[in-house]
């Protein structure tokens, strides 16, 4: 006999939580007993065996399925996905950590079908707590992101960080072309991508405390968020890759000069020389800080990544021939002067760095 199609279908973005998949399932079976489902694990090639776990639930359980990913991280591009590959008319995403309460889903669909456009479980309304999940430290980066999303929001939302919440699945494909889906904030992209005020129903909960496997809160996740909240104030007129491979290069700069001056200052040597081992050091660091922010979705490992290294060393080179070749070009033809000769050389290096290392080095997609 066919299972009945799926009113309501649960996206879960996971890596590394194998062991968290089995509770999960027994979770949802709980909270929506009485109600057509399906939950979807959408894994990004977790080491510990993660997408294993998922399918051998799905082997005796028709309601569960797992997409596996290769090549492509983070959690927002895995909400789309997930989102794309269902027909169920309402989805929701939950954390894979157990630390969303899932026994809310069903207040959250009813809200939706009453009239709300999308249905956020908060921390930060009345009855809704998130001391219990929050280590001090984290909770402070949680509501210091918050205040900065509120004041973008067109709609009043008292929990614009979180990361569990339903919708129609109209309305993902509505604004899934314009999506930035970077990072970790998907529900914040989705309302800042609406372009009109979304009619928002605010369900309370309790955020737990995490029983399995590792935060993923990192530095790189907040300079995710903060080029998140870039791309929607400009409208996307920069590509968030673009801002933040130029942001490494500024920090290359400054790595390149410490070294220069160490180098020469300290160590002595001939400043030809210094200059030449100053320039690898910081085309060393930027291509480290690449791979670890820019390209973080499609990271670098293994012999990939020494190769990686050496296409980027010719790559920048490559560069930083054309700026000084353009700047000398532009000064002796008295086209502009040396100062703005060489701001004109470094933004053509930039963008050739740029965009040759995006299809080359890390060949994103």
């Amino acid at each position: 006999m066919q299972s009945p199609a799926a009113r309501l279908a649960v996206i879960i973005p996971v890596y590394n939580e194998a062991a968290n998949v089995a509770p999960m399932v027994a979770r949802l079976d709980a909270a929506l007993a009485g109600l057509d489902w399906e939950a979807v694990f959408v894994d990004d090639d977790s080491p510990d065996g993660t997408a294993a776990a998922a399918r051998e639930i799905a082997g005796r359980d028709p309601r569960v399925r797992c997409l596996r990913r290769i090549g492509r991280r983070g959690l927002a591009s895995a909400c789309v996905e997930g989102f794309l590959s269902v027909s169920a008319p309402f989805v929701a995403v939950i954390d894979g950590d157990l630390q969303h309460d899932e026994t809310i889903l069903p207040a959250m669909l009813a809200a939706v079908e009453g009239g709300a456009d999308i249905a956020v479980g908060s921390r930060h309304v009345a009855g809704g707590a998130a001391a219990g999940g929050f280590s001090a430290a984290r909770g402070a980066l949680s509501e210091g992101g918050a205040r900065l999303a509120r004041a973008l929001l067109p709609t009043p939302v008292a929990d614009p960080m979180s990361g569990f919440f339903l919708l129609r699945r109209a309305l993902v494909e509505e604004v899934a072309p314009r999506l930035a889906a970077r990072g970790f904030k998907i529900l914040l992209d989705i309302l800042l991508s609406a372009r009109r005020p979304l009619r928002v129903a605010e369900i309370p909960y309790a955020f737990r405390a995490r029983e399995q496997g590792e935060s993923k809160l990192d530095a790189t996740v907040l300079l995710e968020f903060a080029g998140l909240l870039l791309d929607k104030a400009t409208g996307g007129a920069v590509p968030l890759r673009f801002v933040a491979f130029a942001a490494v290069g500024g920090l290359g700069v400054l790595v390149h000069m410490a070294a220069l001056g160490a180098l020469v200052g300290w160590l002595g040597l001939g400043f030809a020389a210094a200059q030449w081992a100053a320039t690898f050091v910081a085309m060393t660091a930027n291509f480290i800080l690449n791979n670890r922010i820019t390209y973080r979705d499609a990271r670098l490992r293994g012999a990939r990544l020494w190769r990686g290294l050496a296409l980027f060393y010719l790559v920048c080179g490559i560069g930083a021939a054309a700026n000084v070749g353009i700047a000398s070009v532009l000064v002796q033809d008295g086209v502009l002067a040396w100062g703005l000769a060489g701001a004109a050389g470094a933004l053509i290096t930039v963008v050739w760095n740029y965009a040759v290392s995006s299809t080359l080095v890390w060949r994103t997609r």
